[in-house]
């Protein structure tokens, strides 16, 4: 298996007085009976994941749940109080200072809610000022940017400034900026929330679009499920500090580790989200007609639930289990 672009390690970010002696003093995993008692406020608490090349992970939470600082301290915006940070198994908080400002100029880009475009510069001055700091000359940084303005679906509007464009064109720009430096690690904080629903999913699907040939290894905040499910490789859903559970949207929607992540999936249509081989059952001798394991079963379920006898669930072109119309409706319809 491939190393993990980026590794954190029981990372720790509680704020107030000397949190280190803190820690220290309770064996590097006080409670959260103890956090609170002692008037600490626990931002992170023992955050252990890993992210894969190439790879979608989204965080979730509500408000508070520690989603930003946690994103935070993987690129040392905010100072971890403890735990480890591995980038391209580089130990980041080893890291000096000089280093961390060239990583973030050339193997990390940003985007936030608010974008904060400059508004005297021109879309491509926008675009292009990454490059200039880190020294590109102008007509390199400008021929860069004109090609990322063309990426993200603004060819035409490099001359235009920020006042002029709508919303969803300014979180364009702001995304163009952030891949200026042609980063190895992306990382967006809720970047599409200020938009309204229809603009918001003409950025979902401009976001995939550019997933999909530049395949880099994002890791993407919202506090919107179906966003989550849209985008995510994997999902990680966070509570007071602690990552709740980490998994893909499917597993966390049939086996949720506990009543708060229940509570996020309980309304996600499980048609388009489950998959046949998810449902099936053992092979059946009675089994009429084939279906493939990994299709969704919205896509499936009118051949199933009209079906007669089970269907059989294909895989790799071998009969690997079988499925019926009582196992789709309960899984679909069943009680609370």
């Amino acid at each position: 298996m491939n190393q993990p672009k980026l590794v954190c390690r029981n990372l720790w970010k509680l704020y107030g007085p000397e949190p280190e002696k803190f820690l220290a003093a309770h064996g590097g995993n006080p409670s959260a009976e103890i956090i609170k008692e002692e008037g600490y406020i626990p931002a992170v608490r023992n955050a252990s994941l890993e992210v894969q090349e190439g790879e979608i992970l989204v965080l979730m939470g509500l408000s508070g749940s520690g989603k930003s600082t946690l994103v935070r301290c993987m690129s040392r915006l905010i100072e971890p109080t403890a735990g480890e940070i591995d980038f391209d198994g580089q130990d980041l908080r080893a890291a000096s200072e000089r280093e961390l400002v060239e990583l973030r100029r050339h193997k990390m880009g940003m985007v936030f809610q608010h974008f904060a475009l400059f508004p005297n510069r021109t879309v491509l001055e926008n675009v292009a000022f990454p490059l200039e700091v880190q020294g590109v000359d102008r007509e390199t940084r400008q021929t860069k940017a004109l090609e990322i303005i063309d990426l993200v679906g603004l060819h035409g509007r490099g001359d235009y400034y920020p006042r002029e464009l709508s919303g969803g064109q300014q979180q364009r720009v702001g995304i163009g900026r952030s891949l200026a430096v042609e980063p190895d690690i992306w990382f967006l904080d809720e970047p599409f929330s200020a938009l309204d629903a229809l603009i918001r999913r003409d950025m979902q699907d401009e976001f995939l679009r550019l997933q999909s040939t530049l395949q880099k290894t994002i890791i993407f905040i919202t506090h919107d499920f179906d966003e989550a499910i849209r985008l995510a490789d994997r999902i990680a859903i966070m509570r007071d500090g602690v990552i709740d559970q980490l998994g893909t949207a499917e597993e966390l929607i049939t086996n949720p580790s506990s009543d708060y992540v229940a509570a996020f999936t309980k309304n996600v249509p499980k048609a388009k989200l489950l998959r046949v081989r998810t449902l099936m059952g053992p092979p059946s001798s009675s089994a009429k007609g084939e279906v493939e394991g990994d299709v969704f079963v919205a896509s499936a379920a009118n051949q199933i639930l009209h079906a007669t006898a089970p269907v059989g669930v294909v895989q790799d072109g071998e009969v690997v289990g079988s499925i019926t119309a009582a196992q789709v409706t309960e899984a679909l319809f069943e009680a609370g």
